[in-house]
């Protein structure tokens, strides 16, 4: 039987070929994500002695015994002269397997993520709540990370951050960053949201919303005066406020709509997407800022109409998908397959609508 490389070597060699990601999987090869594919890092499987030696060789008692009594771990790893890591430790078919994200030990300047002038705009907002989205692996944490940035070097105040586990490490600049990490510092998001509001917070950060508990307490703090970051797994701006309210038993969703109406100030959809001129991934976008129309179809729970409204409102700040999809294509960054399998409406992405628009823009 072959012997496999210890878990550091397969980490090194993961960020070597610009890896996001290390799966380590029973009766498969370890195998890192390069830009969205992944790509086998042995010619041979492993076996499950084989994975559950290399991921127990990550952890301490404390968490070997979370382990076995939730069944399911998140933690964070520093391997020398490597760099830091996210772990997911998860039984699958009763077998130890894993998944390991790299977090690269500098937080990206904003402006170089390509996210739109909204983006630098919300920074210098005071109150009120932003939504970060995305399905898992499209950059939410990046994005999350470089807008703390951002805001900590603009504004004076308080930043505290609430994560599982703590990715990034920030550094305090014209704001203190304090970073608080579930399971250690603080026993659940929720507890950790009600106690931050004593803790003299000018801007609170929570890795994830999961919860109506969770959702509750980030909107009354945003009504109060502080502003609150978050992120969502939803894939659009719609889909978003769908997921807010439907943590909310229906007798319940009138008030939380007006709730919401009130404190949401803007919503950041994202994903990665290959690109199709040089190697690797480019971001798409979508921008949800609120204005007083937006505000009325919020507080009236009428959804469907985001879309048109964030189109309407392209000058205050607002872009559809199809909006960024369009200009990636216009400048070759993507095919034109790849913008109609991610994009609102196809018939927007045909030769003949492409080729028209293109017409219509010529001097």
């Amino acid at each position: 039987m072959n012997t496999p490389q210890g878990i550091r070597d397969y980490l090194a060699l993961t960020v070597t070929k610009g890896g996001s990601d290390l799966h380590l999987t029973v009766g498969a090869p370890p195998a890192a994500r390069v830009n969205g594919t992944l790509q086998a890092l042995e010619s041979f499987p492993l076996d499950a002695d084989q994975v559950r030696e290399l991921i127990l060789g990550t952890m301490n008692e404390t968490q070997r015994a979370t382990l076995d009594e939730d069944w399911e771990l998140d933690y964070a790893i520093e391997v020398s002269q490597v760099g830091r890591f996210r772990g997911n430790v998860h039984f699958c078919r009763r077998n130890v397997e894993a998944v390991y994200r790299y977090i690269p030990a500098d937080i990206p300047d904003l402006s170089t993520l390509g996210h739109y002038p909204i983006m630098e705009e919300i920074c210098h907002l005071q109150r009120g709540l932003i939504l970060i989205t995305g399905v898992t692996g499209s950059g939410k944490t990046t994005s999350l990370a470089a807008l703390v940035r951002r805001i900590s070097e603009l504004r004076s105040g308080t930043i505290i951050t609430l994560e599982d586990p703590i990715e990034f490490s920030f550094e305090h600049n014209s704001s203190l960053v304090k970073q608080r990490e579930i399971g250690r510092d603080t026993k659940s998001f929720a507890l950790g949201l009600r106690q931050c509001m004593r803790q003299d917070p000018d801007v609170i950060v929570v890795g994830e919303l999961r919860d109506r508990e969770s959702m509750q307490i980030a909107m009354t703090a945003a009504e109060t005066g502080h502003l609150v970051i978050s992120t969502l797994h939803t894939i659009d701006a719609p889909k978003s406020v769908e997921r807010i309210m439907d943590l909310f038993p229906s007798d319940q969703q009138k008030q939380i709509a007006s709730q919401l109406s009130n404190v949401l100030e803007a919503v950041i959809c994202q994903r990665l997407l290959p690109r199709s001129d040089v190697e690797g991934r480019v971001l798409a976008t979508e921008a949800l800022r609120v204005n007083s129309g937006i505000q009325a179809c919020l507080r009236e729970r009428k959804i469907e109409q985001l879309v048109g409204l964030m189109e309407i409102a392209r000058s205050e700040g607002c872009h559809t998908i199809d909006d960024c999809l369009e200009t990636l294509v216009k400048h070759g960054y993507i095919t034109q397959h790849d913008a109609t399998q991610n994009c609102r409406d196809p018939r927007r992405f045909s030769s003949e609508s492409l080729a028209s628009r293109a017409a219509v823009a010529q001097p």
